[in-house]
Formats: structure tokens, sequence, C-alpha cells
């Protein structure tokens, strides 16, 4: 049953089918919920507005009947996501950008988490609720205050996948995306001042048409400043229609596939240095003489049994709030009792192993 939305894109796209009813593909504990269709970004490396053409939000009511269902279905984590999130709404009046200013976002927010928090009192089982695909621009501050008061309220995480691209504003502006190096950089300040606790994920290309060593090393530099818990890094490559693929045409702009392995190579080195560094720390918070009374404390949402330790305990895959499913690290936690997939445990974080935390459930720790 496709969902009528307001405007087409020229090609006469101008709806979606509905995704109630579907049959999953995840596992049953999180699931995915699309909130919007298509992208009017038009970044300089996209076939997104080409191929599945301008940005549709899928309707209010519609995407809470969703939630509801998940809910119902077992789903203890809603992902949300759209090619651009930040701009939900604004083609049916909904959005930023429309002058009643009715909702956007932050309605979406309120109304999915309050579905979430309906079902879990319903229940008594704990949910998450994720923002995925956060386009850079598009940030307001009545928007982070509203996302900063329902991480303290409610059940939406302290989380956001911000896709970057670049720190270098020559870049950017070759990009098209709209923002500038500084003003991204005040974004993430402002989030971290303003939510306590909150994880950022974030991509970028190397090697872009044009991107010079100033440009790249601009990228390091703002790597190093930001920290981010989790970075996805690509290799620019052509895409036929798109203005960069242009660009790629001219000999002066195009890098070299040496050049891009190498840059590639760069950043991800300093990444799993900065990751690495950051799951010491958490470790280094218990105390092993004191194990009642220290380290970090962590809800775990366990995914998978993931075999035994050199002990013969049971280790189960899981994730904390920092951690999205199938692209971030994970919580590998060693329990003396069976765990029950797709249920949160409460557990202490005792070790580090690379990107990936070790943890114990508060239980075994006196046993």
């Amino acid at each position: 049953v496709g969902l009528t939305v307001n405007g087409k894109d020229g090609k006469g796209v101008g709806y979606f089918e509905s995704d109630a009813g579907r049959m999953r593909l995840t596992p049953r504990h999180f699931a995915y919920l699309r909130i919007s269709e298509g992208c009017n970004q038009a970044c300089a490396f996209c076939t997104i507005p080409s191929i599945r053409g301008k940005m549709r939000s899928k309707p209010l009511e519609a995407i809470a009947a969703e939630a509801r269902e998940l809910c119902a279905d077992g789903a203890r984590e809603l992902c949300l996501i759209g090619q651009d999130t930040t701009s939900y709404g604004d083609d049916i009046g909904q959005g930023w950008n429309d002058q009643t200013r009715s909702g956007g976002l932050p309605e979406l927010l309120r109304t999915v988490c309050a579905v979430a928090d309906e079902a879990t009192r319903a229940d008594g089982l704990q949910r998450w609720v994720r923002l995925m695909y956060a386009y850079p621009s598009n940030f307001r501050d009545e928007f982070i205050e509203s996302f900063a008061d329902l991480c303290a309220e409610s059940c939406l995480v302290p989380y956001i996948d911000i896709p970057l691209q670049h720190a270098s504003d020559a870049m950017l502006t070759a990009m098209r995306r709209h923002v500038g190096a500084a003003q991204q950089s005040e974004l993430i300040h402002k989030l971290r001042e303003r939510i306590p606790g909150l994880a950022v994920r974030t991509t970028f290309i190397s090697g872009f048409p044009g991107e010079s060593d100033e440009d790249h090393q601009a990228l390091l530099d703002f790597i190093e400043e930001h920290a981010f818990e989790a970075v996805g890094v690509f290799e620019y490559s052509k895409e036929e229609g798109t203005p960069a693929g242009t660009m790629e045409a001219n000999p002066e702009l195009a890098v070299p596939a040496r050049t891009k392995r190498e840059r590639k190579s760069e950043i991800m080195a300093l990444q799993q240095a900065l990751a690495f560094e950051q799951a010491e720390f958490l470790a280094d918070q218990f105390d092993p003489e004191d194990p009642a009374d220290s380290g970090l404390r962590l809800d775990v949402l366990i995914e998978s049994a993931a075999g035994v330790s050199e002990d013969g305990t049971p280790v189960y895959k899981g994730r904390a709030y920092f951690q999205a499913p199938q692209i971030d690290s994970v919580v590998l936690v060693h329990s003396l009792e069976k765990l029950p997939i797709g249920d949160f445990t409460r557990c202490a974080v005792v070790d580090s192993d690379g990107y990936d935390l070790i943890a114990v459930p508060e239980p075994d720790l006196t046993a």
C-alpha cells in the first residue's frame, strides 16, 4: 500500500511503499524505522536524488503506527533512518523550514519515544530509540535542546550519526555540503556540551577530486580534535552523472588511487588509536580490588552468544547505547549465567580489547 505524500520529484515519484507489516530481516530485538525517502541536498558525489528522488517524508501517524507495531513484535531498539533525517517534514508542512514550525524532527522523536515508552509501561521491557543519518547543516538550537531533553527524560539514546564527509572548507564547498568546517566544529562542541555522554558517529570521504595534502591534514586535525566515538572512511569513487564524476575526469583534480589508499589508511590509523584510547579509558575505571563499587556501569543489549573465554566462561556479544547495530564496536559480556538474547543486562566494564569493551553482569562481580 503506497503512502501518498505532497510533492513530485519530476519523475512521478511522490510516494513510497509503507513498511507496515513487513518481514524483518534484522534480529527480532532491533529494527530500522524509515521516516523518509529521497534527498534534496544534491551533494556533488551522490546519486541518491537521481535514483530515489526528492525528499518524501512519511506521515507522522504512519511512523507512530509502525513504531507501535515493531515494539509489539519484540523490537527493543528502533533505529530511525532516512537519507537526511534532520530535514524530516519539510515537504509536508511539518518541518523546520515550514513557517508554522509545526513539529519536524523534534516532534517525530517525541512521538516515537512516547510510543516506545508506552510499550515499556505495558510490558516492563526497556527500549531504545536511536537517530541515524542526520545532516549537519540542518541542526537548530531548538532541536538540540529537544534532543537533550528526550535523552534525559525518555528512551532516546545520546547517540547521533552525522555524516560530515570532510573538514576542509575547500572540500566541503566542492562537495556542495552547504556547511563549513568551523560550523561543523561548533556543532559538535555544542552537542557535546548540551547532551551528557553523547556519542557521535560520522563518515568521511578521502581522495575527493581536488583534495590536496593540506585538505587531508585538515581532516586529520579535525578527527583528532573531536575524538569521535566511531568513524567510517571511504575512498572516493566516481559515480556517473554526478558533478564530482565530471571533476574526476580532469587529470588535474583526480587523486591517484594509491594516494587515496594511503590517505584512508592514515585516517583509519588515527581513528584506531583514538578509539583504543577511549576504550582503555573506560576500562580503567574498574578496580579489581573493589569490584562492587568501581567500573563504568552500562545497560547492554545482548545480541548473540560468542563462544567461551579462556577460563571457560560463556561470552556474549552485546551493545551499549553508544554502539549502533551492525556498524560499531561491541561489548563482550563474560557471564556466569545464561543471558537471554535480545534483552538488556546491567554490566560493569572491566577491560577492553581494541575497539571493543569487556564487561561482566553486575551480579557476577560479587559471585
